[in-house]
């Protein structure tokens, strides 16, 4: 986690978080096959139960969970806030898809869910947050807002 994050000084496993983030990939990999917006649905509840402090009724993180026992995976603790923020992001992004697809956008769904796919990708793969830039940014340009 970069010094860019936002903090909120609460512990998760970020074994976990990746894992949530591998089943989002995939989700989003079979909506583009299936234009099936149930699965957009699903991953904005799924999102908003984790947000909210819900996780326990969370599917992908019962699951992510489960692998993680099964395959005596590592607990790895890291702030929460970044992972926090991500999830922010996810939700916005599938939301974005959601009313694209109500709208047969499909040259935004390409785009959108493109972003959003790489994204999740560098999270998953190398740990790095697209969120936490965005936010170090955001905090340089407007810091009032972030205080």
């Amino acid at each position: 986690m970069a010094q860019q994050c936002p903090l909120i000084f609460r512990q998760v496993d970020a074994t976990v978080t990746r894992i949530n983030t591998l089943f989002v990939i995939i989700a989003l990999m079979v909506f583009l096959v299936v234009q099936n917006p149930l699965i957009l649905v699903t991953l904005i509840v799924d999102f908003i139960l984790r947000l909210s402090g819900y996780k326990q009724f969370s599917p992908l993180n019962r699951l992510s969970l489960l692998i993680q026992k099964q395959f005596s995976l590592p607990i790895k603790m890291e702030d929460a806030g970044a992972k926090r923020l991500a999830a922010i992001f996810g939700t916005i992004f599938t939301l974005i898809v959601l009313i694209a697809s109500l709208f047969h956008a499909d040259a935004v769904i390409a785009v959108v869910v493109g972003i959003f796919l790489f994204c999740a990708a560098l999270e998953l793969l190398f740990g790095f947050c697209v969120a936490c830039k965005i936010y170090y940014i955001a905090k340089k340009i407007y810091p009032k807002g972030f205080e």
